[in-house]
């Protein structure tokens, strides 16, 4: 195995350590610097011989980029892949149907190990299975599951058909999850009875049946796994609509033959918070995004499939579970851990007794789980031998330098790389990201753009920074770029496209987020710019959570904004105008009420931290909401200017009223 260890010069103050590449590492690095040298002189050709080495093509392409519709991109648009068969069938073709896809845990303790011979085999009748339920090409298949094998395998069945997957986080609500079906026109959707959540079954049927009940709905079938219902006779059960996934699977045949889909067919919907309280369908396609997700993963990771283990913790409901947990690991062949439960359950050590139990190589987890680790204390990973560990990855948003370097030292005993990366859900995979083997990392920096990737910071007019605080854009294309907003092309321009319209060689993509680039030309993210939320690296909208709260009877307006916090990156903070007739009736407990419908509308993750009860909002004279006053409060600090507002001594008010209340 490779030598993992790093020299490192430090400096006096934190900000300014560097950590470089050990010899050895670098060494045995998958990555090298020729990748930069290669995308500088043909950023195109660069993509093509990646794609060519990376993926198996049923019909060779012959054009790289097609941006003559832009925003819109095609790549690599005359050629023809099955995604699933890059995952699964040309592994076992090449000989490695022996190796391990997937171990798997449960919460509870149950394990299963899945061979890519046997994985394989699986996903072949699940297809099957979709087709006899007249799931074809282009159809929509909602995804609602816990983190159990049969989820990857829903997964990679419905991309074998050429279907479009919609994954629904399994911590969503009945009313958001039909909100989902209903835009996607989800045909068929596939749960399990329930789900295993710190000692308890969360009920996930349940949550399904309230979907649907909501009026006409286009889910023909229901089809559910059995995995933590204690009884499930007693579940709600609709005759022809609902069917038992391990009943119907074992009747249809056990052979699939994968066809080749054009690069551009759709491979899945994934739905992600916007500045409206609609969520919006972020479109992927399948061959450019399958070409960067498999890069990145191969570099980023510095993946040598026939000797690691890697681990992403994050669900398969987000797009981290959707690029590194099934498409790019299994792409390049990678061996894999898969975990039910959260990070404290049965207790805080868990992920450190299962890195110890599977000699787990590479770790990919939220700079939110690591600082819970730190407040929980190093003593508790100290007591697992976690000396297999051999890259360090960060991702879900901006990780501050303590807990960088509390990481790299408590988990990776002050030798093991560590790469933070920056992207989205609308970029399919890593865009900025060290390099192992080849960067000189800072604590904290996301650093560099990859190779093949081109990303500026710049000014409110589109001019590129040198160094100094800015804007993020994507300045060209890249494969693994959203296609749209899913049934809005409009709103797919409008939210993305429209900020740099006029930017020269055709619009630039605005990322929404706030960057730096230091005098070296490393970029460190600021955080987002609009009103979207980054909650334990889920991206949450205020306007989403706002609509619920006024939802609820007592509430006549509601304002909602991002605050600092120390475990989860931002926390909810909210503050309501109550009714009249009910503001005698609200108190602290009505606070908890509140807080307690967030999380039924939309779910937990969107619990507000704290609720304040207010009696006016500070808004300009047009009506527009001030929020960064109500965060400059929520965080503790001294509130910004104030002229704009159409009354000047709300803030004053409004201030008063929370400490009363925090008192």
């Amino acid at each position: 195995m490779t030598d993992t260890r790093e020299s490192s010069t430090r400096d006096n103050a934190a900000h300014s350590e560097r950590f470089a590449p050990s010899a050895e590492f670098a060494a045995g690095a998958v990555a090298s610097r020729d990748l930069y040298d290669a995308a500088e002189a043909d950023r195109l050709e660069f993509w093509a011989d990646q794609s060519r080495q990376l993926i198996h093509w049923h019909k060779p392409f012959t054009e790289v980029l097609d941006w003559s519709g832009a925003p819109v991109a095609r790549w690599f648009g005359d050629g023809e892949l099955n995604v699933a068969y890059n995952c699964l069938d040309r592994h076992v073709l090449a000989g490695n149907g022996d190796r391990v896809a997937l171990h798997w845990e449960g919460e509870p303790g149950d394990t299963r190990t899945l061979t890519y011979a046997e994985l394989t085999a699986e996903v072949k009748r699940a297809a099957n299975l979709l087709t006899s339920l007249g799931i074809r090409h282009g159809d929509r298949v909602a995804i609602y599951l816990p983190m159990i094998p049969e989820a990857v395998i829903a997964m990679l069945a419905v991309a074998r058909i050429g279907a479009v997957h919609s994954v629904v986080f399994g911590g969503f609500s009945a009313e958001s999850l039909r909100a989902r079906i209903d835009d996607a026109q989800a045909k068929l959707v596939i749960t399990a009875d329930g789900s295993w959540r710190k000692g308890k079954v969360s009920p996930l049927k349940p949550a399904v049946d309230a979907a649907l009940e909501r009026g006409e709905t286009t889910v023909e079938h229901l089809l559910v796994v059995r995995r933590a219902w204690p009884d499930g006779e007693k579940l709600n059960w609709v005759q022809g609509r609902d069917l038992w996934w391990d009943e119907e699977i074992a009747q249809v045949d056990a052979d699939h033959v994968a066809r080749g889909f054009e690069a551009e067919n759709p491979l899945f919907i994934l739905y992600t918070s916007g500045t409206t309280g609609k969520p919006k369908g972020i479109l992927h396609t399948s061959g450019g995004y399958l070409t960067q997700a498999a890069f990145t993963h191969r570099n980023v990771f510095d993946l040598h499939p026939e000797s690691d283990v890697y681990w992403c913790t994050a669900d398969v409901g987000w797009i981290t579970g959707h690029s590194y947990v099934v498409y790019g690991p299994l792409a390049n062949g990678a061996t894999q851990l898969l975990y039910e439960g959260t990070p404290d359950a049965p207790g805080p050590g868990r992920w450190w007794e299962l890195i110890e139990k599977y000699g787990v190589t590479i770790l990919y987890t939220a700079p939110t789980a690591i600082r819970s680790f730190m407040k929980a204390g190093r003593d508790i990973p100290e007591r697992s031998d976690l000396s297999s560990l051999r890259l360090l990855g960060s991702v879900g948003e901006p990780i501050n330098p303590e807990a960088w370097l509390w990481y790299r030292s408590v988990i990776g005993g002050d030798s093991t790389p560590v790469v933070d990366t920056w992207w989205q859900t609308e970029t399919g995979g890593i865009m900025i990201s060290a390099l192992p083997g080849v960067t000189e990392t800072k604590p904290g920096a996301a650093q560099v753009p990859l190779p093949g990737i081109s990303v500026e910071v710049v000014d409110d007019a589109g001019e590129p920074i040198e160094h100094g605080d800015g804007l993020l854009a994507v300045t060209k294309p890249w494969p693994g770029m959203l296609r749209g907003i899913w049934g809005d092309p409009e709103r797919y321009v409008e939210t993305y496209w429209s900020r740099f319209a006029d930017a020269p060689d055709g619009p630039w993509y605005f990322a929404g987020d706030g960057a730096r680039k230091d005098e070296d030309g490393d970029i460190w993210l600021l955080g987002r710019v609009d009103d979207v939320m980054n909650v334990s690296g889920h991206r949450l909208s205020t306007a989403e959570i706002e609509s619920a709260l006024v939802a609820h009877p007592w509430v006549a307006e509601a304002a909602v904004v991002g605050a600092s916090d120390e475990t989860t990156g931002q926390a909810v903070v909210a503050f309501v105008i109550i009714r009249a007739r009910h503001r005698e009736t609200v108190s602290a407990e009505g606070a908890d009420s509140l807080r307690g419908h967030v999380a039924e509308q939309i779910g937990a993750i969107a619990r507000p931290r704290q609720v304040f009860v207010v009696d006016e909002l500070p808004k300009t004279r047009s009506g527009k909401i001030m929020r960064r006053l109500l965060r400059d409060l929520a965080e503790g600090r001294e509130i910004g200017d104030t002229t704009t507002l159409a009354d000047t001594t709300v803030m004053q008010i409004i201030t008063d009223e929370v400490n009363d209340s925090r008192s």
